[in-house]
């Protein structure tokens, strides 16, 4: 695999994140506890091999100039300054939350999640979003 294919490697595990997510919290609500385990530590994983390819594509190829103009400006940087903070929020969030399960304290785990998982899956979404926005769309050149 090229330098070249990350990008939408990146953004095809930030999809699978957001699956894994939705199918985790739905298995939790229908008290499919094993169901939601396996769910929510494939979302770990995934977003685990999104942030080494990230930082793979970013050390060799830098980062992606926005091609829009006028009214989508503000709207890309809102939406991608939005998606840093809360992806730099995200990281301890999920090991807190998932190291709060892992040590049987359920009543701690369920306080944390219910922040967790939404920001989580705004990041994964995002994710995707700005990816179809640098990479997907046809901006004409400058």
């Amino acid at each position: 695999m090229s330098v070249s294919e990350l990008p939408a490697l990146n953004a095809s595990l930030n999809a699978a994140s957001a699956v894994l997510l939705s199918f985790g919290y739905v298995c939790i609500r229908r008290r499919r506890i094993a169901a939601h385990r396996v769910c929510m530590l494939l979302a770990l994983l995934t977003s685990a091999l999104f942030l080494a390819s990230y930082l793979t594509y970013h050390y060799h190829a830098g980062s992606m100039p926005f091609r829009g103009t006028g009214w989508t400006r503000p709207a890309y940087f809102t939406l991608l300054i939005s998606h840093t903070i809360l992806a730099a929020a995200v990281v301890p969030l999920a090991l807190v939350t998932v190291t709060r399960a892992a040590r049987g304290r359920f009543d701690r785990h369920v306080a944390i999640a219910r922040y967790t998982l939404p920001i989580w899956m705004y990041v994964s979404i995002t994710g995707v979003v700005i990816y179809v926005v640098l990479y997907g769309l046809a901006w004409p050149r400058p």
